[in-house]
């Protein structure tokens, strides 16, 4: 009988499921910061989870343990995250899956080798930069944009697996699609989260297919504990598990996600079949900063995360940021420094096969020393402009007019031979372009773009729309070594979220908390979310952070409080083992043995 039946759950996960189940049930209200995609629907306390030998921490207790279930076979750590990644398409379908983009980080502990791959989805070649403005050359209203098949980019998720798989992989190809092949056809209880959000969003912005199958009859979200079973997606499974990825770039599968794009009735999109066909993940660079005694190393471009974070964690790296959380004038500081760091971010960073980013500058030791100057104790800095880093390309990088949500989810994974897998996923908005083939949805990832070309000067836009072109990210895949000049790499911590621009910010954070406050991975990932961009403070809301508020308000700060619904999974390396922490605010665990 297979174990991930949906009346077969493993002992182990029913009291997981229950508590996903009950937490999600509470009160919620829709996160505001950050434009996050995603609603808040509950906290739900977790502690930490300690194991010898082996660790998955994800957004969800069955796809965690179908990733548990790869190690136990003797899978790596690339295995188990294929494993946890088919699963969330089911379970967690909101925020990640087949029909979207992802970017992996992943340590060969035999090899000493950190590799990153791009997973990024593509702008069709049909594609140009007046995709999202209307008749008249305005912009088009973001969740008309989001809902329709103009913002469906060619996926990546698929692509980037099986790359990673081809370098890293120890079981074969189709025996990860089983666990998911099995929920789909025996079902699943539907969370108390996904219950909220399909609450939140309502039936009309989806498709037929979606809406049939997230909805009843009356337009209802199926309710939490509802059995959902998914015999289409069980059918795409089958046929990628048996043929590869070319079952999906080709053939029938392709020409759905074209039509589902072209034939929008919502507003039709530009995708074909040679997009899909001619689709190709990479492998790409990590950007590495040092910080206290330790590499951090994130996604490098598309994504602005890894570069972003490595310029945050340079701007900080004098500061004496104290040793416990919320004390002024170090938050004051990390405000500063973020508000920095954004502004170079919305300025330069893009897609590096299209624009010529200077990213040796952002990160140079010179360049981050002018910046830190800028930064003074306990006086806010009034305005945060972008610099001039060495090596820009001069009259070529316009003001920044991107909008970013992420529906995303964040996979952190250790094997016992010491292998670490980081995967950030995601299909953008919440159920990203709310379009479904195949029994999965596709993404609305071309949003992410500016949806101006030209800034008020007509100065080109970074970030703009082009043919073939991947749009700016905020995931940031994290794995941080110990030791700072990366000669003899110790694996210490493997993290990332989803959240928007929010992950930056929500990264930041837990690698402030556990680096300079010494938390443990769960107490950090608890600790409230907190960051800066422009002239704005976000702060989680609670009574925690109210005295924080008043002083950063005194010094002229706009403090904006709210859910930063933030989904940060977490693995810690120490001597006596691996610690996990999973984020209280979703519905994610750690598992390990």
């Amino acid at each position: 009988m297979p174990i991930f039946g949906a009346m077969t759950y493993p002992r182990l996960l029913r009291p997981l499921l229950a508590a996903s189940l009950s937490a999600a049930l509470l009160a919620a209200t829709p996160a505001a910061a950050l434009d996050q995609p995603e609603a808040a629907s509950g906290i739900a306390e977790k502690k930490l989870v300690t194991a010898r030998h082996e660790m998955v921490v994800a957004a969800h207790p069955l796809a965690a343990q179908a990733g548990l279930a790869m190690l136990e076979k003797g899978g790596s750590a690339i295995d188990a995250g294929i494993a946890v990644q088919l699963v969330l398409n089911l379970v967690e379908p909101q925020s990640s899956g087949i029909g979207g983009g992802a970017f992996l980080l992943y340590w060969d502990a035999g090899n000493k080798k950190l590799a990153g791959f791009d997973g990024r989805e593509t702008a069709p070649m049909k594609a140009g930069p007046d995709l999202f403005l209307d008749e008249t050359g305005k912009p088009l209203k973001f969740e008309d944009a989001v809902a329709s098949g103009k913002s469906i980019g060619t996926p990546g998720v698929i692509a980037a697996m099986w790359l990673a798989h081809q370098r890293y992989g120890k079981l074969p190809w189709k025996d990860l699609f089983q666990p998911a092949i099995d929920i789909a056809e025996q079902g699943f209880p539907v969370s108390g989260r996904l219950n909220t959000l399909l609450a939140n969003d309502g039936p009309a912005r989806f498709t037929d297919a979606a809406r049939s199958y997230f909805f009843d009859e009356d337009g209802k979200p199926w309710p939490a504990g509802h059995t959902l079973k998914n015999p289409a997606f069980a059918e795409t499974l089958k046929t990628i598990a048996e043929d590869g990825p070319e079952a999906f770039y080709a053939g029938e599968l392709a020409e759905q996600m074209a039509n589902a794009a072209q034939d929008d009735p919502r507003s039709p999109g530009f995708l074909t079949i040679e997009d899909l066909a001619s689709y190709k993940a990479m492998e790409r660079k990590p950007a590495c900063a040092a910080y206290r005694g330790n590499e951090v190393c994130g996604a490098g471009l598309p994504s602005s995360g890894g570069i972003t974070v490595g310029q945050i964690m340079g701007l900080l790296r004098p500061f004496d940021l104290g040793k416990k959380p919320f004390a002024m004038p170090p938050m004051q500081i990390i405000a500063d420094a973020e508000r920095l760091a954004f502004a170079d971010r919305g300025k330069y960073l893009a897609d590096s096969d299209f624009v010529d980013v200077p990213v040796k500058g952002l990160l140079s030791t010179e360049y981050l020393r002018k910046r830190r100057d800028l930064i003074t104790p306990d006086t806010r800095l009034p305005k945060a402009e972008p610099g001039t880093p060495p090596g820009t390309r001069q009259g070529f990088f316009g003001k920044d007019a991107t909008r970013e949500r992420h529906g995303t989810s964040h996979i952190s994974i250790v094997d016992r031979d010491g292998n670490a897998l980081s995967m950030t996923t995601s299909i953008e908005q919440g159920f990203g372009a709310k379009t479904m083939v195949g029994g999965f949805l596709l993404n609305n990832q071309l949003t992410d773009f500016s949806f101006l070309p030209e800034d008020e000067d007509s100065t080109p836009i970074a970030n703009r729309v082009e043919a073939g072109k991947r749009p700016r990210s905020s995931m940031d895949p994290t794995i941080v070594f110990s030791g700072e000049d990366g000669t003899d790499r110790k694996l210490r911590y493997v993290l990332g979220s989803p959240g928007g621009p929010g992950i930056i910010l929500f990264v930041a954070k837990t690698l402030i908390a556990m680096i300079d406050w010494h938390l443990d991975p769960q107490a950090a990932v608890s600790l409230p979310n907190f960051g800066a961009v422009g002239n704005t403070v976000m702060l989680e809301e609670g009574p925690e952070l109210d005295a924080l508020a008043t002083e950063l308000e005194a010094l002229g700060y706009k403090v904006k409080r709210s859910a930063l619904t933030s989904g940060l999974h977490v693995i810690a390396v120490t001597p006596k083992g691996l610690e996990g922490g999973a984020d209280p605010r979703r519905d994610g665990v750690a598992l390990g043995n």
